[in-house]
């Protein structure tokens, strides 16, 4: 490895893949010799382990009458600028455009001659949705042409930002990334999975941020129809705004007592390994983060067809549907459960696709490789 390096994460604290990949992406950094720096208005969900390389900045917002909405973007730039004449940065990596990328640029526009690079990551919604917004697409795509490197986390997303933005630079696809020895089938513990499904359940999963986008209802349509073939239990991880909608759709189907929500607070690795299948079944996704974690602890995965998820998902280790086909998801399902020797054989492929292509070995040293390559520039 080249010298270490003072690097600046900056991202959003929520429970979304932004935040998850930064944070984890800090911790690997650090545990390889970098002095890493996470900026947020709140403690991200992964960077609440203590490392003794990654040291995390709040940003506090001012609550001022005379704005109706808190200036945060202004609030960032102005704590990224204080923080670089602190620290002395060799770069900042926003992960998300907006607003971080723009918050980065103003810090680089106040700190002047000798400000530290910027790379920044696109994680989807920050350019499926947000971006292609008439209010944010000016201002997405500057910021974007005034990175020193983009990266995105599938080869999809890389292609649809150049295509949209009509960009004339490289946006690298940078796969997300897992640890193997936290994600593990190793935590499959059957004093744990008893408290969610009897003996002779199958227990389906699910995790997400619960934004219409993850088609949460979807997940107890599908559900409905596994429980009418054979025994089994839901347990659904995660909190967000679709979250009441959800309970709604199962109440209305009359399965609401054989589905366990679970919030936010909780160690998803361990919930994952107790899982016997997990569905993904969204509108939008640009990588399928959530589905790696679930395949590195050895369950297959039945989800749409969109976005990166076919980079995720090979044959074997899972079912790949069109967006809204509940009826062959459910099928598909049903066909996993019902199958011991399929199951067992679609974890164990699983669990290979998710080490083998996706380690923080295999994707870590990619990043590392860019920001040598931005600050030899």
């Amino acid at each position: 490895m080249e010298r270490p390096l003072k690097v600046v994460l900056i991202c959003h604290p929520s429970v979304g893949g932004s935040g998850i990949v930064a944070s984890e992406l800090g911790r690997a950094l650090a545990e390889r010799g970098h002095e890493i720096h996470i900026v947020s208005h709140r403690r991200p969900v992964r960077a609440a382990e203590a490392h003794p390389g990654v040291r995390f900045h709040e940003v506090e917002i001012t609550r001022y009458p005379l704005f109706q909405y808190p200036p945060y973007t202004l609030a960032l730039a102005t704590k990224l600028a204080q923080i670089c004449r602190e620290i002395q940065p060799d770069l900042l990596h926003a992960h998300y455009a907006i607003p971080h990328a723009v918050s980065a640029y103003l810090c680089r526009q106040m700190l002047g001659e000798g400000a530290p690079k910027l790379v920044t990551t696109l994680h989807g919604t920050d350019i499926t949705l947000l971006g292609m917004d008439e209010s944010f697409y000016d201002i997405t795509r500057f910021s974007l042409l005034e990175s020193d490197a983009l990266t995105a986390v599938s080869e999809h997303l890389a292609q649809v930002t150049v295509d949209r933005f009509e960009l004339d630079c490289e946006v690298r696809a940078i796969h997300n990334f897992i640890d193997g020895d936290k994600y593990t089938p190793a935590l499959g513990d059957p004093q744990i999975r008893e408290q969610f499904a009897s003996e002779g359940e199958a227990l389906v999963g699910h995790l997400s941020n619960f934004r219409w986008v993850k088609r949460a209802p979807d997940v107890v349509r599908i559900f409905h129809r596994i429980a009418q073939k054979t025994p089994a239990r839901l347990l659904m991880v995660g909190d967000g705004p679709e979250l009441e909608p959800t309970r709604v759709v199962a109440d209305e189907l009359g399965i609401l007592d054989r589905i366990i929500f679970q919030g936010v607070d909780v160690d998803a690795a361990r919930l994952l390994a107790q899982m016997d299948l997990f569905l993904l079944p969204s509108e939008q996704e640009s990588f399928g983060l959530a589905a790696l974690e679930a395949m590195s602890c050895g369950v297959p995965v039945v989800a749409s067809r969109v976005g990166g998820v076919p980079e995720l998902i090979d044959e074997g280790s899972g079912y790949l549907f069109p967006m809204g086909d509940v009826e062959s998801m459910a099928t598909a399902a049903v066909d996993i459960l019902s199958d011991p020797q399929k199951q067992s054989a679609m974890a164990a492929a699983a669990r290979s696709r998710a080490v083998d292509a996706f380690s923080e070995d295999s994707q870590i040293p990619r990043y590392e490789s860019l920001y040598y390559e931005v600050l030899g520039g």
